[in-house]
């Protein structure tokens, strides 16, 4: 099914990154067009990375109708437990006020980080840090397993076979808080400009921001297995092949943050009109307004 929704002209793909430091190598900006052709990297506005605050612009100041996936949590988990932080009278009660309370603790902080809310005395406590430094309260009553709390769309990822990492651990490789963190921070200080589906209705026309989960663009470009990072051009050339994209030029090795960002943004032109994608079984309202959700997840 088709979505009668808006028509985007533009599909643009950040691969984001949590790291401390004014710029990011680990940035990645891709652009796919809708009238075809193959997805492009947008070079950053200097050699040495993007800065947050660059995407952050560019995202405000798009004038073609773009749809823009950020790989990023957009939320933390609040069904499981009634409350992003229950026990914590500051815990806020919905998507956008979670946003403002992290900024504002991390108003200090440059470059868009969250270091300030991780050390927070209250917040704090409710994040994994580390061996011996885990938080008294990462694994609260009903918590699925050791590996933490985790929204409603995240248990839609792993049953479509992709293995999400809790938003509230910060340990490993593989850990997202830090970047769901600064990722809100910049949510916040777009200030409405560009709605953010689900947080907000999606709207008749225009540009939407969302959340995206690059393992599931590889998934259907058909990667296999365990890992679902590309690091040749060959493999990323496979890959949008089988989403109908013409390939990137370039051979041997890439970085798994480019083929991330390509193939994503590949991906989100190929399957933004399907109507189910924007209707999951499992978006409540409440859902939306709380926890907010991963395109693609069904």
């Amino acid at each position: 099914m088709r979505v009668t929704a808006p028509r985007f002209a533009h599909f643009l793909a950040v691969d984001w990154s949590g790291a401390k430091g004014p710029r990011q190598k680990g940035i990645a900006v891709a652009l796919a067009k809708a009238d075809g052709g193959p997805p492009a990297l947008l070079a950053p506005p200097d050699p040495r990375g993007w800065a947050r605050a660059e995407v952050l612009a560019l995202i405000g100041a798009m004038k073609l109708p773009t749809l823009v996936g950020l790989d990023l949590g957009i939320s933390l988990p609040f069904h499981d437990a009634g409350a992003f932080f229950p026990g914590w009278d500051a815990s806020p009660p919905d998507a956008r006020q979670l946003w403002a309370l992290i900024d504002a603790v991390c108003a200090d902080d440059p470059n868009l980080e969250a270091g300030g809310f991780l050390a927070h005395p209250e917040a704090a406590r409710y994040f994994r840090h580390g061996a011996g430094a885990q938080g008294d309260r990462f694994l609260l009553p009903g918590a699925a397993t050791r590996e933490g709390r985790f929204r409603i769309a995240e248990a839609a990822q792993r049953q479509q076979g992709v293995r999400p990492v809790s938003n509230f651990n910060l340990v490993g490789a593989a850990q997202v808080g830090k970047s769901s963190l600064t990722g809100m921070r910049m949510l916040h200080r777009l200030g409405g400009r560009v709605p953010v589906w689900p947080v907000d209705p999606l709207p008749a026309e225009g540009s939407v921001v969302t959340e995206i989960y690059t393992s599931m663009a590889a998934r259907l470009g058909g990667v296999t297995g365990a890992a679902t990072k590309l690091r040749s051009y060959e493999g990323l050339n496979d890959a949008l092949d089988a989403l109908g994209s013409p390939p990137v030029a370039g051979t041997g090795a890439i970085g798994d943050h480019a083929s991330d960002a390509l193939l994503t943004a590949a991906w989100l032109r190929r399957v933004h009109g399907t109507r189910d994608l924007w209707h999951p079984e499992g978006l409540t309202p409440a859902v939306a307004r709380t926890e907010g959700w991963t395109f693609g997840a069904v």
